[in-house]
């Protein structure tokens, strides 16, 4: 073999290696991006999904008949409790809507006067009560006296959306990578979120009451007698079922 002849050889085997470069760090950064368009949505759906807090309305609705004279029982407790409610996590007035110009106007107006009552005796201030009227805009809605007022709310969601199809296609490039899907978990956060008493429970641990001062120094009175501090319910048998176990 002759120097040219070797020297043609180099100069190709070089070629095949620069050449098996490239296609190595070609696909290393296709991979890296399909890696970074996958890594965008959360695997977690506690990170799709947050629950977040914010001021949200809730709005009690009073129907009211045509011909009906006052409210109802049921209708006064509603009252009653939204306003024992908003003393408690109220952020604002509360918003009367009444309606006009319906066949009902009257008599609205009139049951209205009983729940301004009803709202000031349990402690509303009068202030605290803003009175609109409105006129529905569809007439299939049946108007009704609504009492909105906002307040500090856990919320989730939008539950419903659904970016990608479920299954392969050419929209869904993520179906093989064995990740849950957009709307996976969304209904348990907006549940557990629905759920939640005190929004700032999420936040900060509520502060603890003050201890039982009787019943503590029973037992730290106990314990210096060196008897038992255990408390004995008299009782507590007859709730058991059996005897197994004794």
């Amino acid at each position: 073999m002759t120097s040219a002849d070797s020297a043609k050889r180099y100069r190709s085997l070089r070629m095949a290696v620069v050449a098996a470069g490239l296609a190595a760090g070609l696909g290393a950064c296709t991979h890296t991006s399909q890696e970074d368009t996958t890594a965008s949505i959360p695997n977690d759906y506690r990170l799709r999904h947050p629950i977040a807090i914010q001021e949200a309305d809730r709005t009690v609705n009073i129907f009211v008949g045509n011909a009906r004279g006052g409210l109802s029982a049921t209708q006064r407790a509603d009252v009653i409790g939204l306003a024992s409610v908003w003393l408690r996590e109220g952020t604002g007035a509360i918003v009367a809507e009444v309606p006009v110009h319906t066949r009902n106007a009257r008599v609205a107006a009139d049951s209205f006067k009983e729940v301004r009552s009803l709202l000031m005796a349990a402690g509303v201030p009068p202030r605290g009560i803003v009175v609109r009227q409105y006129h529905p805009a569809d007439p299939r809605l049946f108007p009704t006296i609504r009492l909105t007022y906002p307040r500090i709310a856990a919320v989730a969601g939008p539950c419903g959306v659904w970016p990608e199809d479920l299954g392969p296609s050419i929209h869904n490039k993520g179906y093989f990578d064995n990740k849950p899907y957009w709307n996976f978990g969304c209904a348990t956060q907006r549940n557990l979120a629905a759920m939640i008493d005190n929004p700032s429970d999420l936040v900060q641990p509520r502060p603890e009451t003050p201890p039982y001062t009787a019943r503590r120094t029973e037992a730290f009175e106990k314990y210096r007698q060196g008897n038992t501090t255990a408390t004995n319910y008299p009782e507590a048998d007859k709730a058991k079922l059996s005897d197994t176990g004794k």
